[in-house]
């Protein structure tokens, strides 16, 4: 019973002696090599750019007039009432 408990204490261990484990060079994800802060200021540069022309485009085709139709002829079948 000793023995198990002293083999289970030198594991825990050696566990926490070890180097924590990195990945080798040539593995690196994609994502590792960016700046973070950089990838947020460009993206929010993106969102404020898009904001701004999706309001312009907006704004310029509702100034614009619509057409106005006749009122459709009153068809006695349809028995609307008003």
């Amino acid at each position: 019973m000793a023995s198990l408990t002293a083999r289970s204490g030198l594991r825990s261990m050696a566990t926490r002696a070890r180097p924590p484990a990195t990945a080798p060079v040539g593995c690196r994800m994609s994502s590792s090599t960016h700046d973070d802060a950089y990838e947020t200021s460009k993206w929010d540069k993106i969102t404020i750019i898009e904001a701004v022309t999706c309001t312009l485009l907006a704004a310029w085709n509702l100034s614009k007039g619509h057409p106005h139709f006749n009122e459709p002829p009153a068809y006695p079948y349809l028995h609307i009432h008003n």
